[in-house]
């Protein structure tokens, strides 16, 4: 990734001790990271498809990440790790660049604390934890942008809920990945290219 498209970035986030310290409703603290790279000069996010078998959010696309464990330092920390356990990513390849808004899951009770992170541009396969992880989209970021829309979507109780959504390879990327999407992108929007 260029020092320029870096440096956008960076200016865009917050600072990951100052998000850690926002407090959002949810029982359980989580961590994701925002994996990002460049290629062709777009910005791309690394998301992930959770299998159809899991009790919460199967099926759904989000970024790799969970719950917090006693050993992490912080939630940088929790988002590195659980990166390299889904889909093998390094924590050393990984530059963190700055954290968006935490926010919180509906259904779940869980506080989710997004980071965003810089990566090379993928060149290998993705080594993925097959129990949490069925796939990874890479989705470039201005072509996701302009598939934004307001959706009423069915949770799996029956509810419906309005909400952001995204396109992504055919997939609806919504709920709480798609809030942590439109905040990247609001704030990317507000720093000069």
């Amino acid at each position: 990734m260029s020092s320029a498209q870096a440096a956008r970035l960076r200016a865009a986030l917050l600072d990951p001790t100052e998000a850690e310290a926002i407090e959002v409703a949810g029982s359980v603290i989580a961590a994701v990271l925002v994996p990002v790279f460049e290629r062709s000069g777009e910005l791309y996010a690394v998301f992930t498809r959770r299998p159809t078998h899991l009790r919460l959010h199967a099926g759904q696309i989000s970024f790799p990440g969970g719950r917090r464990e006693p050993d992490d330092a912080n939630l940088t920390a929790t988002a590195l790790r659980e990166a390299h356990e889904e889909i093998g990513l390094r924590p050393e390849s990984v530059e963190v660049l700055g954290a968006l808004a935490p926010t919180p899951t509906v259904v779940s009770d869980i506080a989710i604390y997004p980071l965003v992170g810089m990566i090379a541009e993928p060149n290998q396969p993705w080594a993925l934890a097959k129990d949490e992880v069925d796939s990874v989209i890479e989705a470039s970021l201005p072509r996701l942008a302009a598939t934004h829309r307001l959706q009423s979507i069915e949770r799996p109780d029956g509810t419906s809920v309005t909400t952001d959504a995204y396109t992504a390879e055919e997939e609806t990327i919504w709920g709480a990945t798609a809030r942590i999407v439109t905040d990247l992108l609001v704030r990317l929007a507000s720093v000069p290219s």
